[in-house]
């Protein structure tokens, strides 16, 4: 897996990926836990809302970890397994960005720049998987 990795096509251009600092995906999703984590400090209401505020940030957190963990496994195969639950925690925090908007919690604005990121973090995911997933 480990030279498969380092020659992994990343918009058309080989890029190494000697640790697991060095997927996009897993740079994008830190980006995303910094932006979740500043949402919830900045908004109130979202703060004061212990549920929902521990479920966001565990569940951001999730992704770029799960990503970090399935990289140190031995195979395509556990490494796709972390991956998958990687992307289902980004469509989790989604889903509770669904609710902190719809509970005023946050602007509009704020939800779809946070959903949009998100949605990269998906994005890159999936290619990575469907990457992992050739032979």
């Amino acid at each position: 897996m480990k030279d498969r990795l380092s020659s992994t096509l990343n918009r058309g251009l080989t890029t190494q990926i000697t640790r697991f600092e060095d997927i996009k995906a897993w740079k994008e999703a830190r980006t995303l836990v910094t932006e979740i984590y500043g949402i919830v400090r900045n908004s109130k209401s979202f703060n004061q809302d212990y549920g929902l505020r521990e479920q966001i940030q565990r569940t951001v957190v999730s992704v770029m970890s799960n990503i970090a963990e399935g990289y140190s496994r031995n195979t395509d195969k556990e490494f796709l397994q972390f991956l998958y639950i990687a992307r289902g925690s980004v469509s989790e925090v989604q889903s509770l960005l669904y609710v902190a908007v719809d509970l005023k919690y946050i602007p509009e604005g704020t939800f779809n720049g946070a959903y949009n990121k998100a949605a990269e973090v998906a994005k890159l995911l999936n290619g990575f998987i469907k990457y992992l997933k050739k032979d």
